[in-house]
C-alpha cells in the first residue's frame, strides 16, 4: 500500500518452511536477489495476499529446508518431481522385452 494506491508485487522463490497453526499459519519463501539471500514470512490466510501459485514441485526429505541458507548455485537446487498428465507421479519406463 502506497498512500491510497495499492499494487500487486510478486515474490517468487523456494518455500523453505510452513507452520500449521490454524488461522495463524505461515510459510517462509526464500530467493536470491542480486547475490543476497532474501527471506519473507507470509501469513497463509492474510487478506492482503491476492494469490499463491505453485510453479514447480520438488522432492525433498525434510520438512524444513533451512540447510538451503548455506548453499548456493547448483547445490541449492531442489530435484523436480515429474508428474504425468493425470496428475500422478511419473513411473519409470518399463523395458520392452520382445
Amino acid at each position: 500500500t502506497e498512500g491510497s494506491r495499492q499494487r500487486v508485487q510478486a515474490f517468487e522463490g523456494v518455500c523453505i518452511s510452513r507452520t500449521s497453526r490454524g488461522m495463524g499459519s505461515t510459510f517462509t519463501v526464500r530467493k536470491v536477489s542480486y547475490g543476497e539471500g532474501v527471506e519473507r514470512v507470509f501469513p497463509l490466510y492474510a487478506p492482503i495476499i491476492e494469490s499463491i501459485e505453485v510453479v514447480r514441485q520438488g522432492r525433498v526429505r525434510r520438512a524444513k529446508l533451512y540447510y538451503l541458507r548455506e548453499r548456493s548455485g547448483k547445490s541449492a537446487r531442489i530435484r523436480e518431481r515429474r508428474r504425468t498428465a493425470t496428475g500422478r507421479p511419473a513411473k519409470p519406463a518399463a523395458a520392452n522385452e520382445d
